[in-house]
């Protein structure tokens, strides 16, 4: 969910406009993060950790990733747009929007969905929760949130009220070590279900927690009032199996869970139908076929899609990045990579792209043009690591 961090300046973008902060990034300084812009923010790519964290990871992208697989991982994720909505029949409502089935949740539970164009291209990919009948909460990504508010504002009705928060901050705590963390902060979170939503006290304060994540392992997102967020965080972190994690580590677990960045893997021209994600259409909206882009999306279940994401293990260790061109066996272009890169858990590169339909099947035989030089790859299936979500 945006763009790759690209280290560049830390304090301007790199059309020169001065870039925002998040409330923690003092404490990212302090705990000695190189910090780079991403999404019009100054975020943490990676730590250069000291003292007792260091004892427990070395820093770095590749021990933050491995530290995460092993145990528990904390990440700042302030800068994505976190708003709630409220109103008569606001489910009913908002789902004219987006595909999945949004009356069919429950107060308590939430739904990964699109926000799609009558193209069917994908606007955005965005949680919603339903914390009560008539009040949803939103996370959107940080490079869309303005393009995702102003499309909302614009198709929704005046029964409806949005509210932006920006007085909050987002963490995800995320590894296998989370719920033994959190039993002990704070236990009610710990019942929590996949997906599951609820208002928690961790340590004392007041968050809204989701058990969910971006990763691929179990875990936990907390929206925390700004002003307290420095202190949960530094809370958190003095847990034995935490540290905090920057965007490079989070960029690389993300594609061995095989999830879709927007940006790269997904954008305004890319269908659900091409990039894998149908499974977010609700089985009744399939019936009704009322959300924007209907028409382009049943098409193409009907007909096939001309092109398909795929997973991609390049032989040998040179990672292909995105852009890379990849090439069919009868030497034509066959697709592009949207993402690639080194997967620390299988000790090899990784990617994920677009190929033609007819070349999209698990075990097809490819080429990636690496600076120049063709270097054999295979279509392999996703995710490159299982999900160890909690059901």
């Amino acid at each position: 969910m945006a763009q790759n961090p690209v280290p560049d300046d830390q304090s301007v973008n790199p059309g020169g406009s001065p870039l925002r902060t998040t409330p923690l990034d003092a404490w990212h300084r302090r705990l000695g993060a190189r910090m780079v812009p991403f999404a019009g923010y100054s975020m943490p790519v990676q730590y250069d950790l000291k003292d007792k964290l260091a004892a427990r990871c070395r820093g770095g992208v590749l021990a933050e990733h491995l530290h995460t697989r092993a145990q528990a991982g904390l990440f700042d994720v302030s800068h994505m747009g976190q708003a709630t909505l409220t109103g008569s029949d606001v489910a009913a409502v908002f789902e004219r929007l987006v595909p999945g089935d949004i009356t069919g949740l429950k107060p308590g539970r939430q739904r990964y969905t699109l926000l799609m164009n009558e193209a069917g291209g994908i606007i955005d990919d965005l949680m919603v929760a339903r914390l009560e009948d008539n009040r949803l909460f939103l996370v959107v990504n940080a490079g869309r949130k303005d393009v995702d508010f102003t499309h909302m504002t614009a198709n929704l009705p005046d029964t409806l009220s949005l509210h932006v928060l920006e007085d909050r901050a987002l963490l995800a705590l995320q590894g296998p070590a989370v719920a033994a963390v959190m039993q002990r902060l704070a236990p009610a979170a710990v019942a929590l279900p996949f997906m599951g939503v609820a208002a928690v006290a961790i340590a004392g304060v007041d968050c809204l927690v989701s058990r969910s994540g971006y990763t691929g392992e179990d875990g936990f997102e907390i929206s925390v009032p700004a002003g307290q967020a420095e202190a949960l965080a530094d809370r958190l972190i003095a847990e034995q199996e935490v540290v905090p994690i920057g965007l490079g580590a989070r960029d690389s677990l993300r594609l061995e869970a095989g999830l879709c960045l927007y940006g790269n893997d997904i954008d305004e021209v890319t269908t659900p139908v091409e990039a894998g994600l149908t499974w977010v259409i609700g089985k009744r909206r399939k019936m009704a076929w009322d959300f924007p882009g209907a028409l382009a999306v049943r098409d193409q279940l009907d007909n096939g899609a001309i092109r398909r994401r795929v997973g991609i293990r390049p032989d040998g260790r040179a990672p292909a990045r995105a852009q890379t061109t990849i090439v069919a066996p009868d030497g034509t272009e066959a697709g592009m990579v949207t993402s690639g890169g080194f997967g620390p858990t299988l000790n090899a590169p990784i990617a994920m792209g677009y190929v033609r339909r007819d070349l999209a099947a698990d075990g097809t035989k490819l080429e990636l043009l690496v600076r120049g030089k063709a270097l054999p790859a295979t279509i392999v299936p996703l995710p490159f690591v299982p999900h160890r979500y909690i059901r």
